[in-house]
């Protein structure tokens, strides 16, 4: 009983572990090009909804009728959620390079805006019955068995891409001349265009990479843990635990995945703590003794408030990061 719940602990580690590094990296790359996302909870909500859209009319076609067809099925609902993400963050660099609008306002406003399109057009698709979406989230994993035990942990190809991305981000950023030059429009654009970098050009890219990473982000973070998705609630704060996790990891690769290792603990019992207190400590958590899942999931919330407080003076995000950058006023 014990193990079942430690692999069940470790089933939702991994999920959230896996969600949580996407979007704060997406952040990363954003704000180290010198543009604050405020509104990677927007661009998850949006991206989430275009994929999972695309998941169900894709289990439709006679594409899920076959072994390679599934694995299309998986590729096409990953494009198209990175897509969206990538187009809706669009907003923000457009309106933050081009225009030189307020960049919390801006992406607060994308967040607000995500949700009620999202819901609008989940009532539309399900004639105004329910804002929830059905699909199957079986394509995007495979279990492990542990032998005789008869245990067994089903992951998801999630975690694969999330390593994948880590990685990746790190080379990206501190081992390539795109990786220096984005970090240099961060800290100092001045300095970046006097020396011919096109300072808008990879402030561009640089939330473009944060929708990409948002996008692939809200899949992770939706597909694993059920089998439906409810508009109206979004991705309830997800997108603002991973800015919190991104400033705690220092807009560094590898200090973010370390984090989001931490905070997905607290995510993950919130799910499971009846049946994980049970069998370690021989105590129901029940709704009858006045716990709910709603107290364990403030948890990380709580935690990052906490940490804030004690490590925002110790802080040291990119120096040019939501300053507005004229070339001709320089």
């Amino acid at each position: 009983m014990i193990t079942a719940q430690l692999l069940l602990l470790l089933f939702y580690i991994l999920i959230f572990c896996a969600a949580l590094a996407f979007v704060a990296l997406g952040g990363m790359f954003s704000e180290r090009s010198g543009i604050i996302n405020i509104g990677l909870e927007g661009i998850m909500v949006m991206s989430g909804f275009i994929g999972l859209i695309t998941l169900t009319s894709l289990t439709n076609t006679v594409l899920a009728t076959f072994t390679l067809g599934k694995v299309l099925i998986v590729i096409i609902t990953l494009l198209a959620s990175m897509i969206t993400g990538i187009l809706y963050s669009g907003l923000l660099s457009v309106l933050a390079i081009r225009f030189n609008a307020d960049q919390t306002l801006t992406g607060t406003a994308l967040n607000l805006i995500a949700t009620a399109v999202a819901m609008i057009f989940t009532k539309r698709l399900n004639n105004g019955s329910s804002d929830t979406i059905n699909y199957n989230a079986s394509y995007f994993s495979f279990t492990i068995n542990f032998g005789s035990s008869g245990h067994s942990l089903t992951l998801n190809i999630f975690l694969i891409l999330a390593i994948i991305a880590i990685i990746l981000s790190y080379f990206v950023l501190y081992k390539t001349r795109f990786g220096l030059r984005l970090r240099s429009c961060g800290e100092n654009p001045n300095a970046s265009v006097s020396v011919g970098i096109n300072v808008k050009f990879y402030r561009y890219a640089g939330v473009a990479i944060s929708g990409a990473l948002g996008g692939l982000g809200a899949l992770a973070y939706i597909i694993p843990t059920q089998q439906f998705w409810n508009a109206s609630n979004g991705v309830a704060g997800f997108g603002f635990l991973a800015l919190a996790i991104m400033i705690f990891g220092q807009w560094k690769p590898i200090r973010i995945s370390i984090i989001s290792i931490i905070f997905s603990i607290f995510l993950s019992i919130s799910y499971i703590y009846n049946g994980l207190f049970s069998a370690l400590f021989g105590i129901n958590l029940t709704a009858e003794n006045g716990v709910t899942p709603e107290l364990f999931k403030m948890l990380p919330f709580i935690a990052s408030l906490i940490l804030l407080i004690f490590t925002s003076k110790k802080s040291r995000a990119p120096k040019a990061e939501g300053i507005p950058f004229d070339v001709s006023k320089r």
